[in-house]
Order: structure tokens, then C-alpha cells, then sequence
């Protein structure tokens, strides 16, 4: 329980801003579960939503503090979050759709226990990649957030550590992915064949350190294990790879899941948004979860 005392600035305001004024990454859907479940108090007595704040008034939060702060242990914490939609941030090793041998909870379920069963994925992240989710809550956002991700209109930038260091300081890839379900896996090829289809992959190198580069990753198309597949086809794969990488390589840093962070997501909207139109231009963007110094120490560590 955290208690909270209201300021001048706050006088003549709701309660749900001005608890959002004192905790900012506190999810609206757990505030709003929590003024139904009367867990807010003022002065002692349990208060309904509409709650008109007066300054000096004591406020009791009876949420507990991953939540309130933004942060839990359920391997994601909220970044955005508004009426229409959640952008969370995954870690890596959640999985965040089930699958046909899924037994664990993945990010939607725990997501839809928090703010009800209505909340859809729009993309999808690999298990072992961390980074923005976006989460819509209603069927007419889902279906708009659908059309701007397949006509190219939401920009993804991903973090990435890889092995060697990059022939150019910034390039446009372009190649062929074919997907083998059987294998789980995909293959890169230069010349067009029966059943693949064109990727496009934009890097530039934010770092470089001994035999290792920093790249931020432009997907400009979005297909199966395209940027850990298409940097590996390059001679660069990403540390910590066990499908694409190299395992000796893996081992020296210590890498248990993939370096690849998706870090950055921009809403370019070319056409109409419809009730999404507030999105336009806005930026939503996150440091890795790993840094080249970090990973690099790593290595030398074990020599």
C-alpha cells in the first residue's frame, strides 16, 4: 500500500489523474480495477470512480508496487497505454502467443487476466527476442493497427548485437527468405526460388567493440526470423542465437537467449488512422536489455 497526500495542482481533479500524476507507469486497466474494487481510499473512506480530489486530501493505494510502479515479475512492464491500445515491453524468453505444445502462460494470457479477455496481439515477437508488443484493446483498433502493419505505416527498429564487425557502416539488404515449417526454420537465398518471398533489411552500426558491432535493425519487411536469418546469411549472426548463430560464440558471452531488442516503434500513418489518428508521428521507444561493453566483458571473464 502506498498513501499519497494531494497538492494544490490537484484540487477540483478526478482521482484516476491524480493517482496517474503520482504513478505514471501505473497500467489503466489496474487502476480502474482497483477504483471498482473500492482498493482506493481518501481519508479513510472507500470512494467511488468519479472522485473529485480536494488539495490536502490523504490518499490510500491499496496496489502492489510492480504494478504501481510499472513493473512486475510476469516478464513484461508497460510502456504505452491508452483507451485503444498497450505497448508492452517483453522480455525475452516469454513466449507471446501459445502454440500447439504451449503449457506455459504467454504474454496474452497474462495480459487478458490483468485488462480482461478483449485484448488481441496485433504482431508478433519471438520467444526469445525482447521488446515492443503492440496490444490492441477493441476489435476496431486491432483491425487498424492490422492494415498500417501490412501497409508498412508502423516503423520497426530493432537493438542487436552480432558477431564480427560490418563490411559497411550502413546498408539495405535485400534477399529472398523461403520459410520450411518442418524444420522451424528459414533460409536465405540471393536469386528468387519457388516458394520465397523478397526481405528487405535495413542496418546501420551504432558500435562497434573488439569482434562484436551494435546495429539498429530497420525491418522494412516483416517475415519469419528475417533479421536473425538475413544478418546470419551476411556472415553476422546474432549472439545468442542457438538456431541461426554460432554456439561456440554463444558460449564465450555467456548469451542465454538472442541479442535482439525490438527498441523502437514509429507510427507513420500515410492515410487515415480513423480513431487511431492521435498516433500519428509518435514515437515509442526503449533501451536494450544488453549493452557491447556488457557482452564483451563477458567474454573476457571466462578467458
Amino acid at each position: 500500500m502506498r498513501s499519497i497526500t494531494a497538492e494544490k495542482n490537484h484540487e477540483g481533479k478526478k482521482i484516476d489523474r491524480v493517482v496517474r500524476d503520482f504513478f505514471p507507469n501505473l497500467a489503466s486497466g489496474m487502476l480502474y480495477k482497483a477504483l471498482r474494487k473500492k482498493d482506493i481510499k481518501v481519508n479513510g473512506i472507500r470512494i467511488k470512480e468519479d472522485y473529485i480530489v480536494s488539495c490536502g486530501d490523504k490518499i490510500d493505494i491499496y496496489i502492489i508496487d510492480d504494478y504501481l510502479l510499472g513493473r512486475n515479475d510476469e516478464g513484461f512492464s508497460v510502456v504505452y497505454d491508452d483507451d485503444n491500445l498497450l505497448i508492452v515491453n517483453k522480455e525475452a524468453g516469454i513466449p507471446v502467443h501459445p502454440d500447439k505444445n504451449q503449457k506455459e502462460a504467454t504474454l496474452i494470457d497474462k495480459l487478458q487476466s490483468i485488462y480482461g479477455p478483449n485484448l488481441a496481439l496485433c504482431h508478433r515477437l519471438d520467444r526469445n527476442t525482447s521488446g515492443l508488443v503492440i496490444v490492441a484493446k477493441n476489435n476496431p483498433t486491432l483491425e487498424v493497427m492490422l492494415d498500417k502493419i501490412k501497409d508498412r505505416e508502423i516503423q520497426k527498429y530493432y537493438s542487436c548485437i552480432v558477431s564480427g564487425k560490418m563490411e559497411k557502416k550502413k546498408a539495405e539488404l535485400v534477399d529472398y527468405l523461403d520459410k520450411n515449417e518442418k524444420l522451424s526454420r528459414v533460409f536465405i537465398t540471393s536469386e528468387k526460388t519457388r516458394n520465397s518471398v523478397q526481405i528487405i533489411t535495413r542496418y546501420r552500426v551504432t558500435e562497434s567493440l573488439n569482434s562484436l558491432s551494435m546495429l539498429e535493425v530497420e525491418l522494412v519487411t516483416g517475415r519469419t526470423h528475417q533479421i536473425r536469418a538475413h544478418l546470419a546469411y551476411y556472415g553476422h549472426p546474432i549472439i545468442g542465437d542457438g538456431k541461426y548463430g554460432k554456439n561456440i560464440e554463444n558460449k564465450q558471452y555467456n548469451a542465454k537467449y538472442q541479442l535482439l531488442c525490438a527498441s523502437r516503434l514509429t507510427f507513420d500513418f500515410q492515410s487515415s488512422a480513423r480513431h487511431l489518428n492521435y498516433l500519428n508521428k509518435k514515437t515509442i521507444a526503449i533501451d536494450p536489455p544488453f549493452s557491447l561493453i556488457q557482452v564483451a566483458d563477458n567474454q573476457s571473464k571466462k578467458m
